[in-house]
């Protein structure tokens, strides 16, 4: 029997995915439903719908789920969930169906899903403006007072999506046609939640460590994940492989620096690389919570938080994506809790007095004798051409950056914030 932590909202792992002679019918079903346009988040979205990684959700959220987890982070039926998943579409699109239409989900011309309308709502441009003040907003500098609204219209990629979605908002339940190019592209390296408990199940483990990865893997990273091996039964090395804002760097670049790392300094029992299919939210503390609950469904009871946790910008506290684990709600009912907790884990750097990897809970010495590291940081210097301090990544890894950085026929301007530069610390 599994020791593994139970999956998310009470109800086993909920997969959307169809298969054999069930997809086959449903395929050819969609081809005949009206089509609707979809984005890439809601690609990524419904993909982690299919393959039971937002266990217990069975689709996408109306007005009263909307509502509840944007002020409460529960579903309507009080099941904690953090952060609104949503589909939108445009006034002319959500006029051509009814309640009970049948549609089908499409994006560059595959269909993803068929979806059966069971409500569809407005969003004003207050409505959108709400859920980013609920959902983006946090206690950083860039968050104080009238200067969210001066700052984020522009330089926070979350509000700017949720601002620039469409009007009105569809819901209902999904099944769901296809994975997309994952399985191919990432062979291996793509795993679905049964395919990860099976994994730790096999090598008996109960406590199971994740490490969120959007960037490549670089000094404190490693450590991160090497202080969660001493106390867990194993750690994965959970990448990002959906859409990322412009200048971060790549999936495959970034699965390539992990295989790097992962064959030349971990003990490879301890370790699973894994990627899933979603893109950046960029909620910050929110979307901590987030990751939390679909590596739940994973099999993940224990989520690396370390410094500024998906970040970005100065619009987050350091540690505020530690902080809000506890203030979130805790229902009562069984299973609709949040059961993976936070491993948390004070700001990590290199020390040159101290001879190696630290924290501001270890090292006693001043700014000037630590490395300050972070994948921000790191992007900056390699987009810019510029020298990469000792100790601040692995050179095999450098190599394959470097190379990626110097096929690039035009960069991204990699905007640092006080976190990654070290001014904070």
């Amino acid at each position: 029997m599994s020791k593994l932590v139970a999956p998310h909202g009470g109800k086993g792992l909920v997969c959307a995915l169809l298969h054999g002679s069930a997809l086959e019918a449903e395929k050819e079903k969609a081809a005949g439903l009206k089509q609707l346009q979809i984005s890439a988040r809601a690609k990524g979205d419904l993909i982690m719908m299919g393959i039971g990684g937002f266990s217990p959700l069975e689709g996408f959220m109306n007005k009263a789920d909307w509502k509840s987890v944007c002020e409460n982070m529960t579903t309507a039926d009080g099941t904690f969930w953090p952060v609104p998943v949503t589909l939108d579409c445009a006034k002319a699109d959500a006029d051509a169906v009814n309640t009970g239409d049948e549609i089908a989900l499409v994006f560059e011309g595959e269909a993803f899903a068929t979806m059966k309308v069971s409500e569809k709502f407005e969003m004003t441009e207050a409505d959108k403006k709400w859920e980013c003040e609920k959902v983006f907003r946090g206690k950083g500098e860039e968050s104080e007072g009238e200067k969210f609204w001066q700052i984020a219209p522009e330089d926070h990629p979350g509000v700017i999506m949720v601002m620039n979605q469409k009007d009105y908002n569809l819901a209902g339940s999904v099944k769901v046609l296809s994975e997309g190019e994952y399985p191919a592209k990432y062979k291996g390296v793509y795993l679905t939640p049964a395919e990860t408990r099976a994994i730790f199940d096999e090598r008996g483990w109960k406590d199971v460590a994740a490490l969120q990865l959007r960037n490549p893997m670089h000094r404190s990273h490693e450590y991160l994940c090497k202080i969660a091996v001493e106390v867990c039964d194993g750690v994965i090395i959970h990448s990002l492989i959906g859409n990322l804002k412009p200048g971060d760097i790549p999936a495959d670049v970034r699965v390539e620096a992990i295989d790097c790392l992962v064959e030349n300094y971990f003990v490879k029992d301890n370790i699973v690389q894994g990627g899933y299919p979603l893109d950046m939210r960029y909620a910050g503390p929110r979307e901590g919570l987030l990751h939390a609950t679909f590596r739940q469904n994973y099999g993940v009871n224990n989520m690396i938080i370390g410094r500024d946790h998906a970040g970005v910008g100065d619009f987050y506290g350091l540690f505020e994506a530690q902080d809000i684990f506890d203030e979130i709600p805790t229902p009562e009912a069984a299973g609709k809790a949040l059961l993976c907790q936070p491993l948390k884990i004070d700001w990590t750097f290199y020390c040159f007095k101290c001879d190696g990897m630290a924290s501001l809970r270890t090292c006693p010495h001043a700014k000037e004798d630590r490395v300050i590291l972070s994948g921000t940081k790191l992007r900056k210097a390699l987009s810019d051409g510029a020298d990469i301090p000792d100790h601040f990544g692995r050179d095999e890894v450098l190599v394959i950056l470097r190379a990626y950085y110097e096929g690039l026929t035009e960069k991204v301007e990699v905007k640092m914030q006080g976190a990654a530069s070290g001014d904070a610390m």
